[in-house]
């Protein structure tokens, strides 16, 4: 317990499913939490402001530490909001965690633009916007002489990475979200702060109504069973990168149930070789290779 004593932890998506099991940890574990929710459904439309208030509440009456935002962390604006909140509040910031996304499943060749707009911006503009500002903060602070130890916890998701039929918009954002990981681990690790995604396989409101996937999620009809599936057994794993002393950074991990596997990024596997151009005629017969 108190693993994260001290620290202040901002966790974006946190009114309900995992970003609420994130919120609630992390409170447990000694953070001071901002728990930022704008209330919007599981498509991005409509807003909710009790929705991130009622899970601060909750942190409080369990001896937690706890501030709702409803901040919009798609724009920059509403991003630095977010962070001057939690400064403001508690002096200061060391973790965050970009939970927040939409999801509008669509087979390809009949989404609309504002279907594909409207998961990029809710999901890659979700996280490129806080990660944009507390980066800069950290950067700040760093150049200023403070020792800074923060954490960055991206969600990406196997859409992105395995791939999803009917999930193009969700998973190119998602991919976007696993490259920007990798990078930002490389280009801000010098002012003390460490990337790491998770792909969280869990029983969500995103989840919980796709044909084939709401079955697999279910509730065990034996209470002794264990709940592979809830969304709380995700929480260690992000509890754990926001902590002072993990030195882990640019990876993303894979986390269902007790399971947790490292992704392993874009890498080079069979290749033909000659030292000239190729003609066509010799690519029609070497690139079965490939095949």
């Amino acid at each position: 317990m108190n693993q994260l004593e001290g620290r202040v932890v901002v966790v974006t998506g946190a009114g309900r499913g995992i970003g609420r099991e994130h919120a609630l940890l992390a409170a447990a574990e000694g953070a001071h939490v901002v728990v930022n929710d704008t209330g919007a459904a599981a498509d991005g439309s409509g807003t909710d402001d009790a929705l991130a208030s009622a899970v601060a509440a909750e942190i409080t009456a369990l001896g937690g530490s706890a501030i709702a935002s409803t901040a919009d962390v798609t724009t920059v604006a509403g991003a630095q909001a977010l962070l001057d909140l939690a400064v403001g509040n508690f002096g200061a910031v060391h973790g965050l965690v970009n939970n927040a996304g939409v999801l509008r499943d669509r087979m390809f060749v009949n989404m609309s633009e504002e279907e594909w707009d409207t998961v990029i911006a809710g999901q890659l503009r979700a996280t490129f916007a806080p990660c944009r500002v507390f980066g800069a903060h950290w950067r700040d602070r760093s150049k200023a002489g403070d020792a800074v130890a923060a954490s960055i916890v991206n969600v990406s998701s196997t859409s992105g990475l395995l791939g999803a039929v009917g999930q193009s918009n969700y998973g190119a954002a998602k991919a976007g979200i696993a490259a920007l990981t990798v990078i930002l681990a490389q280009e801000i690790g010098r002012y003390g702060v460490r990337v790491n995604a998770i792909t969280p396989v869990a029983r969500t409101r995103m989840t919980e109504n796709v044909p084939g996937i709401a079955e697999m999620v279910a509730v065990p009809a034996d209470p002794n069973d264990f709940d592979v599936y809830h969304p709380g057994n995700v929480s260690p794993v992000v509890a754990h990168l926001l902590t002072a002393d993990c030195d882990t950074t640019g990876s993303v991990f894979y986390a269902k149930g007790g399971e947790i596997k490292q992704f392993l990024g874009w890498s080079y596997g069979k290749s033909i070789v000659k030292d000239a151009r190729w003609t066509l005629e010799e690519l029609a017969t070497e690139m079965k290779t490939f095949a």
